[in-house]
């Protein structure tokens, strides 16, 4: 295993970061409350895939309502696990003792965004899983699948720029 000698330093939570995080925790929190509220009222087939249409096709036990909730917190804390260990994150500039706080605290905040934005995601997933098995109709839309795709890759240049631009001083 190659020996990482980067600082470890502590990277302190700023006021965003903590709203981030409650942000995430509270959308996570309502989506199992959810969840377990309109458990009762679903059928005993529910759609369990949805093509790029947003049309299910594919459908399984009404217990499987609980995987996209359950995924969600493991992603969270998978996410939040990683988030304590910046000097293990990969970086476009060498590390330096100058240098470590801003971009540490860059990477945390990415990963903060990102879970955020994941939580969000799995969030209207299983509203979406929810109506849909309640039968009530409602598509995804042929916006849903361009826009998580966009995201995905758009946030990767912006960070990238941003990267740069962070560490031209």
């Amino acid at each position: 295993m190659m020996q990482n000698s980067r600082p470890r330093i502590n990277v302190p939570y700023q006021q965003i970061d903590i709203v981030i995080e409650l942000i995430s925790i509270t959308i996570l929190l309502l989506m199992f409350v959810y969840t377990g509220i309109e458990y009762a009222n679903l059928p005993d087939t529910i759609p369990t895939h949805f093509n790029a249409q947003g049309i299910a096709d594919d459908f399984g036990s009404k217990m499987t309502i609980w995987l996209v909730p359950i995924i969600a917190i493991v992603l969270y804390l998978g996410l939040f696990a990683i988030n304590k260990f910046p000097h293990l994150h990969n970086y476009m500039v060498n590390i330096t003792d100058e240098n470590a706080l801003k971009n540490y605290r860059f990477s945390s905040r990415i990963l903060r965004i990102i879970n955020l934005l994941c939580a969000i995601l799995m969030a209207y997933v299983t509203y979406y899983i929810i109506h849909s098995a309640n039968g009530h109709s409602m598509s995804l839309g042929s916006y849903f699948l361009p826009i998580v795709i966009g995201i995905s890759i758009l946030l990767p240049i912006i960070l990238f720029v941003y990267m740069k631009k962070l560490n031209q001083d």
